[in-house]
């Protein structure tokens, strides 16, 4: 059977930071298939290439700067990470790259989906910012559909 690891990635002491980690735990209460998996990832990526051996599909949930307004969400694979020179990287998505390579080196690299929303504010304060805070429950339901549509393909 495939599976899915879901990832939360971020640090909620920095306000929209945390955003990714909060639609992991939020998803994580609900009901899913055993082939369903999900873990905070923190900030430092690098050091999870461990995890992947387990896992066919990589869903990471994460703030991303893409240049749009405060709340826009994205959808990004691998290829448009590597790729695209406009799209600002976090940092801790270049260390996730970093530990696909891993991964693929050790010949076991799961397929990469990014689930991303831009963030208005990071800044030493736990909570997310008005602005995302309204955002969420669709931040929330688009991840779930990403989640059915990638489990339909195993």
């Amino acid at each position: 059977m495939k599976t899915l690891l879901v990832m939360g990635i971020g640090n909620i002491l920095l306000r929209d930071e945390g955003v990714g980690v909060y639609c992991m735990q939020t998803l994580q209460k609900e009901e899913w298939p055993e082939n369903v998996f999900f873990a905070d990832g923190g900030t430092f990526t690098q050091d999870l290439f461990y995890l992947f051996e387990k896992y066919d599909h990589l869903l990471v949930l994460d703030a991303v700067r893409g240049g749009k307004e405060p709340g826009s969400m994205y959808r990004l694979e691998e290829k448009d990470l590597v790729h695209n020179k406009k799209q600002q990287v976090s940092l801790h998505d270049i260390d996730l790259l970093d530990s696909l390579r891993m991964a693929e080196l050790l010949g076991s690299k799961p397929t990469l989906t990014v689930m991303g929303i831009e963030p208005q504010e990071i800044a030493w304060e736990m909570g997310m910012t008005p602005t995302l805070e309204k955002v969420f429950p669709d931040f929330v339901e688009l991840t779930r559909r990403e989640i059915h549509k990638i489990l339909s393909t195993f």
